[in-house]
């Protein structure tokens, strides 16, 4: 895997791979020392045309808990807003030699486009409308370690599908782990024609409980150029998740951040039947599993110490990293370092 641009891009055995590796990673955030070499001497550039907190903030924990350096860049306050195009940022963001770029824009397709101007493997953090695949990825994960997997699984997706790029990613991630999708809200919020994607398609809530998870979406309202619904109150009154509407065996999952009392009520997000808070956990190492293939796995000059630093998730005694930078410590009679690939 060169770039992740699109759930599309992966299939069953890929998803379940990454899936997997998150879990190997998520021991070794429970460590006192949550750091491996992994990417140690690679550079993670994060390049953000829009606001965010837990994207931004889980890739940059995910590229530093692998050892690697990290390039925080915003549009806000940048050569962007004396009219820079997106090329030549990229152009000459590239000069410093970035090996991974996260990009988050408001345009569909642009992380597309910036495979085109750079050599840097590329992450699709949202763009536009379209796609928001580490996201899919995440939800995935927390689902896999709330259920145990969801093949068969029944997964509803409730609200602003059409401006959500959140909504597709899930749709293809869900379906090809073998749930089976549903979409619903105001007809004026769903797309047409979504149900060539393979899901289906529902303008009330009337069938809710038979959703084994229930997915909740916020109005994008800063996609928004003209009025969707006549009122938020009203939307409230027919769309939103709440204590009447959620039964007892259901899962409740949100992407972020949560509009209280419009999408969803106070008392099912702060029920224990909400996910919200372990998919904020599951965004670090998901990310970190995303890094890891594009920069380390899928290389074969690093294929040795790949396998090291997975044997090293693996073995909580085997890692013992110094304070300062994260260097393992030397183990072993002929006192090589875990992670060093000989060097």
């Amino acid at each position: 895997m060169n770039h992740l641009l699109s759930i599309e891009d992966l299939d069953r055995a890929a998803i379940e791979r990454i899936v997997e590796r998150a879990a190997r990673f998520a021991e070794v955030s429970d460590r006192e020392i949550k750091k491996v070499p992994a990417l140690r001497g690679r550079m993670v550039l994060n390049l953000f045309y829009e606001a965010s907190t837990r994207t931004r903030s889980s890739f940059e924990l995910a590229a530093k808990r692998l050892s690697a350096d990290v390039v925080n860049f915003a549009a806000s306050g940048s050569s962007v807003e004396k009219g820079e195009s997106l090329k030549d940022t990229v152009l000459t963001l590239s000069a410093h030699k970035p090996d991974a770029i996260v990009l988050r824009t408001p345009w569909a397709g642009a992380a597309e486009l910036v495979c085109n101007w750079c050599s840097a493997a590329i992450v699709n953090a949202g763009d536009g409308k379209h796609e928001h695949p580490t996201q899919a990825l995440l939800d995935v994960y927390t689902l896999r370690q709330r259920l145990g997997g969801i093949d068969g699984a029944s997964i509803w997706i409730v609200g602003d599908v059409a401006h959500s790029r959140v909504a597709r990613s899930n749709i293809l991630a869900f379906q090809r782990m073998g749930a089976r999708v549903t979409v619903a809200g105001p007809p004026t919020l769903i797309p047409r024609g979504i149900e060539a994607l393979g899901c289906d398609v529902r303008y009330t809530l009337a069938e809710l409980a038979s959703a084994d998870v229930v997915y909740a979406l916020r109005m994008q309202r800063e996609r928004m150029t003209e009025a969707w619904v006549p009122s938020l109150r009203e939307y409230a009154a027919l769309y939103q998740v709440n204590g009447q509407r959620l039964a007892a065996h259901q899962v409740l999952m949100h992407p972020g951040p949560v509009n209280r009392g419009v999408e969803l009520s106070g008392e099912v997000l702060d029920s224990p039947q909400a996910v919200v808070t372990a998919q904020v956990e599951a965004g670090v190492v998901v990310r970190m599993a995303v890094l890891y293939e594009l920069l380390a796995a899928a290389r074969p000059a690093d294929a040795a110490r790949a396998a090291q630093i997975a044997a090293e998730a693996a073995a909580p005694d085997a890692l013992r990293a110094h304070a300062g930078d994260g260097e393992p410590a030397r183990t072993g009679s002929a006192g090589t370092v875990p992670g060093s690939g000989g060097r």
